[in-house]
């Protein structure tokens, strides 16, 4: 299991085209990609959960990565919302 924390920086927090462009990335990994922000916890791979979180800028969001895939699944969510959110 790897784990990590982000702390959104996009003036407008987690917005439709930036979680749907997530969602996509998840989705090509095998492994189970979890977020917990905003009282809230939530699969990557879905995107109403993923715009139910409801995750505005400052928030902090712990990602949780686990799987056969999971270091290479970290690696490139995390690279993902440090380049976008």
């Amino acid at each position: 299991m790897v784990q990590f924390a982000y702390t959104i920086k996009d003036p407008a927090g987690i917005h439709a085209r930036p979680a749907g462009m997530l969602v996509k990335l998840a989705n090509g990994f095998k492994s189970s990609i979890k977020a917990e922000g905003n009282g809230k916890k939530g699969d990557l791979k879905r995107i109403f959960t993923v715009m139910g979180m409801g995750i505005k800028s400052g928030m902090t969001i712990n990602v949780t990565v686990e799987g056969e895939d999971e270091k290479a699944a970290a690696e490139a969510v995390e690279k993902f919302l440090k380049e976008n959110l």
